[in-house]
């Protein structure tokens, strides 16, 4: 009995020095966990307040107020530059191009021969006219004799009146075929001066058509012929904008290859109705071009500046961002920086601001300047003065500062 009650004893103390060493165990790896998920939150507590702790300080002209502003109203012009004059010359007369008298790119005055064609069938067909001509010349002349001396016996009583009558009728007769063979003469004559292809008015030959030897029938296109002292413009206008703009009004323009020289122009006329399908109504800029500088074709782009409207909301043209076709502002509300999408209407380059149309209170912060890390919800501060409202020459260097409060 001794025995067995000292296994017992035995087995029961070595039972319980595991659970101790279990509980040991259980509590250091839970007293570690805790540590580390503290450690952890710390360091994300940290992590969250690091943003919200950082503000940008800006200097006061960093910062512009949305107020009215007379912008006037500048409408880009750009299109096409073409002649005034031009034409393409046609053949009035069938046959074969017997000659050329000129080439692509030369000057030629009005009345020049420019396209000789084949008169040999009209020549002949001239010819056989004239002889028509001749034969009804001839029979009216018999019938004015016949007339006079049949009038003579007719007051002798030699002749009825009846007889008269028919002499008189063959008479006109006679002058209609005569007339009738007349006209289709200077038909004829018409036809052989036709073949003498003439230019309508002075200017250089833009493209020739025809070559010798081809056949060509009337109306046929032969030589385009243009006149470049006079140059036009055609340009959309927004509907919107065309109670600003007025016939005489200048527009500088820019060209195309002719990077240093301006060109000037004035609206000339107004189209009275809009454009099928947009909200556009052209106008049409007159370009003198007296040295033959602008060409046809060219492409002209320009600013129309057009009568001074009433003040516009505005603010400076850097404080608008644009990415990916829509417009934005960095507005300053309540010390942070709020992301406001705007509107934008008209610009003035020259006097650096833009109209806000929508998206803006009157009075609203905004701010000019671009600053690393400044993003939507970015705490900021003012050091000293108040925004700017008026045009202000651009700033060399950003006067923001990003300070660091923790």
């Amino acid at each position: 009995m001794l025995f067995k009650r000292s296994a017992t004893t035995s087995g029961l103390a070595s039972s319980r020095g595991w659970v101790k060493y279990a509980v040991l165990v259980f509590a250091t790896v839970l007293a570690a966990g805790s540590y580390f998920a503290m450690k952890g939150g710390n360091a994300a507590k940290k992590e969250e307040k690091k943003p919200d702790d950082k503000i940008f300080e800006l200097a006061a002209g960093d910062i512009a107020v949305l107020a009215p502003q007379n912008l006037g109203l500048a409408i880009p012009v750009s299109g096409t530059v073409r002649p005034v004059t031009q034409a393409m010359v046609k053949s009035k007369v069938s046959g074969e191009v017997s000659q050329l008298h000129v080439r692509e790119g030369e000057r030629v005055a009005a009345g020049q021969v420019l396209v000789s064609i084949d008169t040999a069938d009209l020549r002949a067909r001239h010819d056989s006219q004239q002889a028509m001509v001749a034969e009804a010349k001839a029979r009216l002349d018999l019938a004015k004799k016949t007339e006079q001396n049949n009038r003579q016996l007719l007051a002798k009583n030699f002749i009825s009146q009846n007889a008269f009558d028919g002499t008189i009728s063959s008479l006109e007769v006679a002058e209609s075929n005569y007339k009738a063979a007349a006209a289709q003469a200077v038909i004829t004559q018409k036809a052989l001066a036709d073949a003498q292809v003439r230019a309508p008015f002075g200017g250089i030959v833009a493209k020739r058509v025809v070559n010798v030897g081809e056949k060509v029938t009337s109306d046929a296109p032969l030589v385009h012929v243009v006149d470049l002292s006079r140059m036009e413009l055609e340009a959309p206008i927004p509907v919107s904008d065309i109670p600003s703009v007025k016939p005489g009004q200048e527009i500088a323009f820019k060209v195309d290859g002719f990077d240093n020289r301006e060109f000037k122009g004035k609206v000339e006329r107004i189209n009275p109705a809009a454009e099928a399908g947009s909200r556009s109504i052209s106008i049409f800029v007159s370009l003198p071009n007296a040295d033959g500088a602008l060409k046809g074709g060219m492409f002209a782009n320009g600013t129309l500046a057009a009568a001074s409207r009433a003040a516009v909301p505005a603010v400076p043209i850097a404080a608008v961002i644009a990415e990916g076709g829509q417009s934005y502002v960095f507005a300053i509300e309540n010390g942070k920086v709020e992301r406001k999408p705007v509107t934008p209407g008209n610009k003035s380059v020259e006097l650096g601001f833009v109209e806000i149309r929508d998206g803006l209170s009157a009075g609203a912060q905004v701010l000019t300047v671009k600053a690393e890390g400044l993003k939507h919800g970015s705490r900021v501060a003012v050091k000293e003065g108040a925004a700017k409202t008026m045009p202000a020459e651009k700033p060399k260097t950003s006067a923001v500062e990003q300070v660091a409060r923790t």
